[in-house]
């Protein structure tokens, strides 16, 4: 299997940080071009044109982080990354997409309305020009404001996001953390535990992954 990945960008990070925890292995293609866009004959090969990508040996394809990580973990269902019984997954999958839309979502409504080498790529995924929204910026700032917080407050009661086992959930929102950073927003100070689950996830090999 390949996985089409552009090392730089958050999601390919999300899937990278699940195969490091699963200590899987695979053919990994980087697919980042000139000025910050994908390269010319990824997109001709995946017209969705976003990472990542898995691709099967037949050449069947599978898009979307969560994805790929679901079927990943079909095949290597150990260590458990999406939840050990059926409650145990709810609370995966409910933790995970509030990281991605309170978190991943917020962080690039900031850095695609803000960043020159996205003045014209507002959205991700589409051939022709999507302008930036300015307006959209301060948004971005507030809901990120409201991640931490609630994310804090998550925090405060589990070691990890989704319960006190470090599941997908946990590389969503470390993931949506480093990316609101390219804005130079980090974690409050008073969010303090917060602030220790990313002491503690930092330190882990697949944050470097």
């Amino acid at each position: 299997m390949k996985l089409y990945d552009w090392h730089a960008a958050p999601n390919p990070k999300r899937v990278r940080m699940f195969l490091a925890e699963k200590d899987l292995d695979l053919n990994i293609v980087e697919v980042s071009g000139e000025n910050l866009r994908l390269r010319a004959d990824y997109i001709e090969k995946f017209p969705q044109a976003m990472v990542p990508m898995l691709e099967l040996p037949d050449g069947r394809q599978i898009g979307e982080s969560m994805a790929i990580c679901r079927y990943l973990e079909e095949l290597h269902p150990a260590p458990p990354m999406l939840g050990r019984n059926a409650y145990e997954r709810a609370i995966v999958d409910m933790w995970e997409r509030r990281a991605f839309d309170e978190g991943m979502m917020a962080a690039g409504e900031v850095f695609r309305n803000t960043a020159d080498a996205f003045r014209d790529r507002g959205l991700p995924g589409f051939a022709t020009a999507v302008a930036q929204i300015p307006a959209l910026v301060e948004r971005g700032r507030e809901r990120l404001g409201h991640f931490f917080r609630k994310f804090d407050q998550q925090l405060g009661k589990h070691r990890f996001v989704a319960g006190d086992h470090f599941t997908v959930a946990d590389c969503t929102t470390f993931c949506s953390i480093e990316f609101a950073g390219w804005s130079d927003i980090g974690i409050p100070a008073d969010c303090s535990n917060l602030l220790r689950w990313h002491r503690e996830v930092s330190a882990r090999p697949s944050a470097r992954a």
